[in-house]
């Protein structure tokens, strides 16, 4: 095993990592910022292709645009450190068939294509071949999926104002705090206040 493949692997373990813990944390803040960390792992393995204008995109779009939406909408709701509530055993059930879903499509993409083989001919592709291809209407081109990443930022940008025009006490999402916590604070409000006068 060479370099690159270790560097490979290396990159795939820290990605697969990040993105469990990403989904099975149960504080929002936390979730927020493992998916941050996937997705620069996802930015890394472009950069390993040595497809660098592909990797800044993901570093601009997914990492400097979505991901900090989030994070500011979480900070807008002031709910950061709050845990949410476990979910209903239905969504994971349905989550698990998509876990399943997901690694058949893999292993068929991998028997199909092959692992790690080496190219006939060197991957190349310059910032105007892939500006050229992204903007194509043509057999080969990206037009459609080019529009759907507008579409991805339009619905995070709604998705960040619906959250934090939310009422923090009425979140079906977010856990409620603890009543003997609220009344220990209250006391303790309430001598500091008699305290004061």
């Amino acid at each position: 095993m060479n370099a690159s493949a270790v560097i490979f692997y290396l990159i795939s373990a820290f990605m697969l990592v990040t993105g469990i813990l990403a989904v099975t944390t149960r504080k929002i803040f936390r979730s927020a910022i493992w998916l941050l960390f996937s997705l620069v792992g996802i930015a890394a393995l472009y950069f390993w292709m040595q497809v660098e204008f592909i990797a800044a995109v993901q570093i601009v779009v997914y990492v400097g645009g979505i991901v900090v939406l989030i994070i500011f909408s979480i900070f807008l709701t002031q709910q950061s450190g709050v845990e949410m509530k476990k979910p209903n055993p239905k969504r994971n059930f349905f989550a698990a068939l998509a876990v399943l879903f997901g690694l058949a499509f893999i292993y068929r993409l991998i028997s199909e294509y092959g692992f790690m083989e080496t190219p006939a001919q060197p991957f190349q592709a310059s910032v105007s071949d892939i500006g050229t291809q992204m903007l194509s209407t043509g057999d080969q081109g990206y037009i459609l999926p080019f529009e759907a990443v507008s579409m991805l930022l339009l619905g995070a940008m709604v998705g960040c104002i619906v959250i934090a025009m939310k009422n923090k006490t009425g979140d079906p999402g977010i856990a409620e705090p603890d009543a003997a916590k609220l009344m220990i604070h209250t006391d303790f409000s309430s001598k500091t206040t008699e305290k004061d006068n």
